[in-house]
């Protein structure tokens, strides 16, 4: 069985991949990207990185290889620990190279180090979009001379007088018919604006005498308020049994957390949530406050 590629096929469908006892894989998803430099256009793409204190068994993995393998999923779980003695061991002498995830090392600290594969895009929504590299474009900064006319002196023809004269009188006649209009327009606006007045004034002065007023009703208006959504969890566990998950829900109430249940996943797991968020930058803080004062075990899952 090789455990790399079933966490790179994971890796496409899931934000985060957990190996037990060994650490998780995270990604986050980063818009498309221009290089200035080497001028390369780089489409929408998933940001891998390991955390080497995820080590709780959320199941998916070992569920993923029971189903692909078809066998148990307590075999899955053998087969994951066996392996990852194997990496262990290998990594005191060598990088491991995960699939197309990317490599594992480790350094003089003895901590383990990821080294991601940039070659390869794991957004499905990227699928087939590949770099995309074009040569610099030059442009002409030298100035632009203007266009100039030249008119030959001998095509010029001279403009005849009583023309000059006929275009004079045409061009009075049409300011005096223009001034004529515009006169009359200013007294029609004047004696409209005058009524308007007179209209408002007998407005503002007369009285209303309601005999008989209806009674006044008060009217209760409740808002509803619209549910926020919350796409961030932060899971406690998955359970076989409703009840089981009932009773964690319970349990994390009891010590503050606003627990609930998220649904079933793929393999008919009740899945329980200490609290969700509509941030992920929330969601994150909150996931390793968890991990540190509560269990490692606790993982981050988004449904959208």
């Amino acid at each position: 069985m090789n455990l790399a590629n079933y966490i790179n096929d994971l890796l496409y469908r899931y934000n985060c991949v957990i190996i037990p006892n060994f650490g998780g894989f995270v990604t986050n998803k980063i818009g498309a990207r221009i290089d200035e430099t080497s001028h390369t256009f780089y489409p929408p793409a998933k940001q891998i990185t390991f955390n080497s204190h995820l080590k709780g068994n959320d199941g998916l993995l070992a569920n993923y290889i029971a189903s692909s393998e078809n066998i148990s999923f307590e075999k899955a779980n053998d087969l994951i620990s066996l392996a990852v003695n194997n990496w262990k061991i290998e990594l005191e002498t060598k990088s491991i190279q995960i699939s197309t995830v990317g490599a594992l090392t480790l350094n003089e600290k003895g901590q383990i180090i990821f080294e991601p594969n940039k070659e390869v895009n794991h957004l499905a929504e990227s699928f087939g979009l590949s770099a995309i590299s074009s040569t610099s474009i030059e442009r002409n900064k030298g100035k632009v001379k203007p266009l100039t006319s030249i008119v030959k002196q001998e095509e010029k023809k001279e403009i005849p007088t009583f023309i000059k004269y006929a275009a004079t009188a045409a061009i009075l006649l049409t300011l005096g018919f223009g001034g004529n209009n515009i006169h009359q327009n200013n007294k029609q606006k004047n004696l409209l604006a005058n009524q308007e007045k007179a209209v408002e004034k007998k407005i503002q002065s007369a009285t209303f005498v309601i005999a008989n007023p209806l009674p006044t009703i008060q009217l209760s208006v409740t808002k509803e308020k619209k549910d926020i959504i919350k796409p961030f969890h932060i899971v406690a566990g998955a359970f076989q049994f409703a009840e089981n998950a009932e009773k964690k829900v319970k349990q994390l109430k009891e010590k503050g957390f606003d627990s609930k249940i998220i649904g079933v996943n793929k393999w008919g797991l009740t899945q329980v949530s200490f609290n969700s968020f509509a941030n992920r930058d929330e969601a994150t803080n909150s996931l390793y406050n968890i991990q540190k004062t509560v269990t490692e075990d606790a993982w981050l899952l988004v449904k959208k």
